[in-house]
């Protein structure tokens, strides 16, 4: 079932309709933000404990939200910054050298039971690790959510322009990085 972005604002200004209108994002939009969220950061169990953080942030958040955004647009601008944080803070613990990072994705991707793909999509996979995480992020949801720029705009804040760049950049070290390895 859909609802309207009338139904929705009903829904979530109403202390019921908040757990109806959870339950129902919980259930459309779980496998995206989790494929978004996965494609992100890698780990399964990173992306389990990240989706269940933008969750707990969009059930928080559902008295305030006002419709200015679509509600799945909204859904995935906390998704999209949880990602980041993550990233971010993954960064400042130095876990692994900046060389070290395309072995170390190549090598929990193979190990990953979860992943499925061949050779071809998982040295993809580790390009697109190694990108800076704006870039990394505008690719996957350009490529592989298909969302368009202005919806990519209102979910990182960030400029239609700018996003064609990221993603004109990010393709370019995709294309390089396939190339060279």
């Amino acid at each position: 079932m859909a609802y309207s972005k009338e139904e929705i604002l009903q829904l979530a200004h109403d202390v019921a309709g908040r757990t109806v209108l959870f339950n129902w994002l919980v259930d459309q939009w779980q496998r995206p933000v989790y494929y978004f969220i996965r494609r992100m950061v890698l780990d399964h169990d990173d992306t389990d404990d990240l989706v269940q953080n933008t969750f707990l942030k969009a059930w928080k958040g559902l008295a305030s939200f006002r419709g200015e955004a679509k509600i799945s647009t909204w859904l995935f601008s906390i998704a999209y910054r949880e990602s980041i944080n993550f990233l971010e803070s993954s960064k400042r613990i130095g876990k692994v050298s900046l060389d070290e990072v395309p072995q170390k994705l190549s090598t929990a991707l193979q190990e990953d039971p979860l992943f499925e793909g061949d050779e071809i999509q998982r040295k993809l996979q580790t390009a697109i690790a190694v990108l800076p995480e704006k870039q990394k992020a505008v690719f996957i949801m350009k490529y592989f959510e298909e969302k368009r720029y202005d919806e990519i705009a209102e979910i990182t804040g960030t400029s239609v322009g700018a996003l064609k760049a990221s993603f004109h950049f990010a393709v370019q070290k995709i294309v390089a990085f396939m190339q060279s390895n």
